[in-house]
């Protein structure tokens, strides 16, 4: 005989002036799924999409403020129905808060009325659990503040019926129960684990942040997971690099004048990040704007240096950034987190050469062996010193090996401003500042790969400037460095040797000149056209087994990380791509 073990409900802690009270909105999440109301409430996500604008837009009407709902003593002498709109309720017994749609009072009996933007379901009870809740919630309040309620209700604006919710007793213990679950939840800091292969999953508007399917399939479910956290890049970096361009706000779009190229007017909603080169000008409105919608700035030197970032008041998830914090002053945690990823730096490194190589196969074996060693020392390293050391070596076997992954059309003919040397000549890596065409692009490409990372990592709530490997210096974006070293490879490195060996770029859109060499205007646009093309490409995820674009990638592995320091993941798990 097996037994079944019960639920024992531990009540909440009574609320003091310090602890903030439950939206009975975020209650109704909770009962729908605890997760869901964790992320909201909890760590403060949240993402737009179609369903939350459009609800908006059904809650515009009762959101106008309308007459005040009279007091219960001046209520018992009235018999005219009486409406009151927009009415916020609160109470330090319950622990709860909540702003009532619609409150209609008549015959000295309100009842609470919740404006809902879909269609009435046909299920026993009128309304689904969650939404039962909440109005249970609402007439609580109303009724702990003097006022007799016998009923709520809940208004469908899609299939407009109204829909009566009885107040039982079941429905008043479930709801008291559910925000003393939920603050309990909160109080402990740990997340609820996702929904498994659940329907509700696909049409959450917190899918990509949640990653249920992903969690899920990281912690040994052999369920395959759905693509559904992974939508389309509607919204695409705008690129301005010309040295006279002036970026205004006009309307809903950003207008770009450029004395050379004319005006161009792009929508906003079609922007996810702006990155300007130079001394390109830029309005104080057309800052407001994008600092109001998050849409981060990006700044970068003439010849490419990432200079920083201007954007909004920034993500509000303090609890993952309280868990990075801890984990960066953690030796230990350190070392084992730089082990990781030194090695999938080096993986990563080690494809690039098989997929591209144009020498001998002899001298590529000896390349990927010297790689794979390196890789296995990794796992032995002591100190974060040994491991930069290990991780130098690796480089410097892999850079000496660049020279044969280049094969430039009309290879062996003089460049234009260098008689007598093959075009795109590559010796060894260096910079600041770099003394050759492929030194050049590459010191390009990192800028802007570390651009995006700085973007995506601030965007999931992280500080991008403390990281676990590379030293905290000012100015220094440690955390986009450290996840971008296994990213040098599959994407900024491809980038070069895809533009050298298609031809895309040439040896006359180079100039040098003692303090070193850099791409012309010209040169540089269709370089950066290269890499963006790239972050645009499809790639199937070797975790997942679905596709997405490498701009999603970095992106998703952002929300990974957060997953990972928050204790849900044992280990972040690196992109190695075969």
């Amino acid at each position: 005989m097996v037994s079944k073990q019960l639920d024992l409900h531990l009540p909440a802690p009574p609320t003091t002036g310090d602890d903030p009270l439950v939206p009975a909105r975020m209650v109704n999440e909770f009962v729908y799924c605890p997760r869901l109301a964790y992320l909201m409430w909890g760590q403060a996500e949240w993402a737009e999409t179609g369903d939350t604008v459009d609800g908006r837009r059904v809650h515009t009407r009762v959101d106008l403020p309308g007459k005040p709902l009279p007091e219960p003593d001046v209520l018992d002498d009235e018999d005219a129905r009486v409406v009151s709109r927009s009415l916020t309720l609160s109470s330090e017994k319950l622990g709860v808060i909540a702003k009532i749609d619609i409150a209609e009072a008549e015959a000295k009996v309100v009842t609470p009325v919740d404006y809902k933007r879909g269609k009435r379901p046909h299920v026993a009870k009128g309304a689904y659990e969650p939404e039962r809740v909440q109005v249970c919630l609402q007439a609580l309040l109303l009724e702990e503040h003097g006022y007799r309620v016998e009923e709520g209700a809940i208004w469908y604006a899609e299939s407009r019926e109204r829909v009566r919710i009885v107040l039982d007793e079941e429905l008043r213990t479930a709801a008291r129960e559910a925000v003393s679950r939920l603050r309990l939840t909160v109080a402990h800091g740990r997340i609820p684990p996702p929904l498994e292969d659940s329907p509700k999953c696909p049409r959450c508007a917190l899918v990509s942040i949640c990653l249920p399917d992903e969690i899920r399939a990281l912690g040994g479910s052999d369920l395959a997971p759905r693509p559904i956290a992974i939508s389309v890049d509607d919204a695409l970096p705008l690129i301005v690099q010309s040295q006279r361009a002036r970026i205004s706000k006009e309307g809903e779009t950003l207008k770009i004048a450029d004395e050379d190229q004319g005006d161009t007017k792009v929508r906003l909603n079609e922007v996810s990040d702006v990155v300007l080169f130079g001394n390109v000008i830029i309005t104080t409105p057309a800052l407001v704007t994008l600092m109001d919608r998050e849409i981060p700035v990006a700044f970068h030197s003439h010849g490419g240096w990432f200079r920083g970032i201007a954007h909004g008041v920034g993500h509000r998830n303090v609890e993952v950034r309280t868990a990075q914090y801890q984990r960066s002053f953690d030796t230990s945690y350190c070392l084992g987190f730089a082990r990781h990823l030194v090695e999938a730096k080096i993986l990563n490194q080690r494809t690039i050469v098989r997929r591209n190589w144009r020498g001998e196969r002899e001298d590529r074996k000896a390349i990927l062996d010297r790689l794979n060693a390196a890789r296995k020392s990794t796992k032995r390293a002591g100190t974060v010193s040994v491991l930069l050391g290990l991780e130098g070596d690796s480089a410097a076997t892999y850079f000496r090996a660049f020279s044969d992954l280049l094969s430039p059309p009309g290879a062996g003919k003089s460049p234009d401003n260098a008689e007598g040397l093959e075009p795109f000549r590559f010796d060894a890596r260096n910079r600041r500042p770099p003394t050759d065409p492929v030194n050049a692009m590459l010191s390009l490409a990192y800028a802007m790969l570390t651009r995006h990372l700085t973007v995506a990592l601030a965007m999931v709530g992280l500080d991008p400037y403390r990281g676990f490997f590379h030293a905290p210096r000012y100015g220094k974006p440690a955390l986009a460095l450290d996840i971008m070293e296994p990213f040098r490879p599959i994407i900024a490195d491809s980038v070069v040797l895809s533009a050298v060996n298609t031809g895309e770029v040439s040896a006359s859109d180079f100039v040098t000149a003692p303090t070193g060499t850099s791409l012309t205007p010209a040169g540089r646009r269709r370089f950066v056209g290269a890499f963006e093309r790239r972050l645009s490409q499809e790639t199937t995820h070797p975790l997942f087994g679905y596709r997405l674009s490498m701009r999603r990638l970095l992106l998703l592995q952002s929300r990974l990380l957060c997953r990972h320091l928050l204790g849900e993941l044992p280990d972040y798990p690196h992109y190695l791509p075969r």
